[in-house]
């Protein structure tokens, strides 16, 4: 089955929290939190129609925070001085062996709860992927049902050493963490560990991920001596022992953060033995330096690379007016040999929401951008909770502050989301009109994903170069393309303009030849945006005529006959 991933990022515990009344900084008690038994059968088959494949639960695992669950077989909460807002930052990883206690509804049987979950997800038709942090852990790191005989990350290090291939932290003998400027609030750490981000000092500011520690794999930054990979590592085998855990609970797939801050060498030992066992587990890479690409896909043995660097900051610029659409033609050239490892998106937790008013300040803006990114290509497709609702990610929920973003900090909850729910009814009661005709857009192009071949296996063909700037045509506000599978074609037409437009659209004679089809005076297309349908020139002296909307687009779809039909 050649099927297109279609992902579904969800923050895990803001899906299902149902507040109303949610306060800046407030705490789990008067803030509320989701849970993964929000995640109910009639839940996960609404995911499903929009069209998702995967759904990427954001923050399953144990990270600090600053909620006491004492008591449970857990420790005690994150200090203050160390953990990011009240709920902590889920990047902050607190034991790689257990469930985020906030997600349970029982405690104790959080890790029956996961499996449960595991199990709808799959029943609705649905693959699940969870994060893998493999460069930092939390500063208080600590597992407490790490299986038996499982040593501990920093377990056995000698904190004599700066760097010792044989420890799992980086280490400053002699001196104590320091935040330049702000509180630790009486947080001791002797001797001062590397912050994640790379900050090999004993000093940390604001803007250092300081809520955790950086993991060594061997490479030597403190001096300077390089890699020191044979014999292989000890933090190498315990976090492949870490994704052979959870691989065993039934997951489809590991979304693995910043994994370029990890050398590729530990990549290409840990995914290839992750694989032996499990062959179809996919592995999704946060990579942001194209120049590293095809190393972490060939020799790291990736499926998927965030297109962050390419695609997404093309269409974001193209959409804010900073960028004519023909660039868009420059991402695929870039990638071209790798095109179907690379996994598109327009929104995710690390980035603005596209209806904020840092970004489009309009989620009708985004459609155009969502059609090209989800349908120039076989590679996957993501989205991210609320995108499909217009969520604005304008609150100003605590150490998140009115950024455009959705916290992944705070206990909160997401309006759009909340009202979708409607308390599990689902029943679009509470949403307006033009949040329901969104979401209907999104569900159609994302379901034509897998509906149209010509989307999940076919060819592609770029239509700039033989549509300069004319009456009928503006290529800084319109982006054109076909798709092709076998005897069926579609033709793509983005309009990122403002306004409403009558486009004429330049078909090169070589199409015609490549493909073997027949150059056609008229022929009816039918739109799969609209289900409109369209009396059309289809050849290559007279442009496709046709209109097509502001912000929008057209996805217009031509059988041939085949040959002896």
């Amino acid at each position: 089955m050649n099927e297109k991933l279609i992902i579904y990022q969800v923050f895990t515990r803001l899906f299902g929290n149902d507040c109303r009344t949610c306060e800046p900084w407030g705490d789990k008690v008067t803030n509320g939190c989701g849970l993964m038994n929000d995640f109910t059968p009639r839940s996960l088959q609404q995911i499903k129609s929009l069209g998702a494949t995967h759904i990427w639960y954001t923050g399953i695992i144990e990270h600090a925070t600053q909620t006491e669950h004492g008591g449970y077989g857990l420790s005690t909460g994150g200090h203050p001085g160390v953990v990011k807002g009240k709920a902590g930052s889920v990047y902050a990883i607190s034991d790689y062996y257990d469930i985020d206690p906030d997600l349970a509804t029982s405690k104790l049987a959080r890790m029956k709860e996961f499996e449960a979950l595991v199990s709808r997800t799959h029943n609705a038709g649905l693959k699940v992927i969870i994060d893998f942090v493999p460069n930092h852990v939390a500063r208080q790191y600590h597992s407490d049902v790490a299986p038996k005989g499982v040593q501990d990350l920093g377990e056995g290090d000698n904190k004599d050493y700066a760097f010792s291939p044989n420890n799992n932290f980086y280490y400053l003998p002699g001196e104590e963490l320091h935040a330049a400027d702000f509180d630790l609030q009486g947080y001791h750490e002797y001797p001062a560990k590397a912050t994640g981000n790379n900050n090999f000092s004993s000093w940390v500011n604001r803007n250092d991920w300081y809520e955790t520690i950086k993991l060594n794999y061997g490479v030597d930054y403190i001096h300077g001596s390089g890699n020191h990979f044979d014999p292989i590592p000890s933090t190498w085998d315990k976090m492949l022992n870490i994704l052979l855990y959870w691989a065993a609970k039934g997951i489809d797939g590991f979304r693995c953060d910043m994994a370029e801050m990890v050398p590729v060498e530990f990549w290409a030992y840990a995914i290839a033995k992750v694989k032996e066992q499990f062959p179809n587990i996919i592995f999704v890479a946060e990579v942001y330096n194209p120049c590293e690409y095809r190393n972490y896909i060939h020799r790291g043995g990736f499926d998927y690379l965030y297109d962050k660097v390419g695609l997404y900051d093309t269409l974001r610029n193209v959409i804010c007016g900073y960028a004519g659409a023909s660039s868009i033609t420059q991402c695929w050239r870039n990638i071209e040999d790798i095109r179907p490892h690379m996994l598109n998106f327009l929104e995710n937790h690390d980035e603005q929401r596209l209806a904020s008013d840092f970004f489009a300040g309009d989620a009708e803006k985004g459609r155009a951008a969502l059609i090209v990114s989800a349908c120039m290509g076989t590679n996957p497709m993501m989205i991210y909770f609320g995108q499909e609702l217009g969520e604005r990610g304008m609150d100003q929920e605590g150490f998140s502050g009115r950024d455009g973003r959705t916290t992944i900090f705070d206990y909160w909850t997401v309006d759009t989301i909340r009202r979708w729910r409607n308390e599990g009814k689902f029943d679009g009661r509470q949403l307006t009109p033009t949040e329901v005709s969104l979401q209907q857009f999104y569900s159609r192009i994302l379901n034509l994903c897998n509906e149209e071949k010509a989307i999940s296996q076919g060819e592609f063909f770029d239509l700039t170069y033989v549509n300069p700037r004319t009456e009928e045509f503006n290529p800084a506000t319109q982006y054109a393309f076909i798709r092709r599978y076998e005897n069926e074609l579609l033709l793509v037409i983005a309009n990122f303009d403002n306004y409403d437009t009558h486009l004429g659209v330049n078909i090169p004679k070589h199409v015609f030849e490549c493909y073997n089809i027949p150059e056609l005076e008229r022929v009816q297309a039918k739109c799969l945006v609209s289900d409109d349908r369209f009396n059309i020139s289809f050849c290559s002296t007279e442009p496709v005529r046709l209109f097509v909307p502001a912000h929008c687009g057209r996805i217009l779809k031509i059988t041939f006959k085949k040959d002896g039909e």
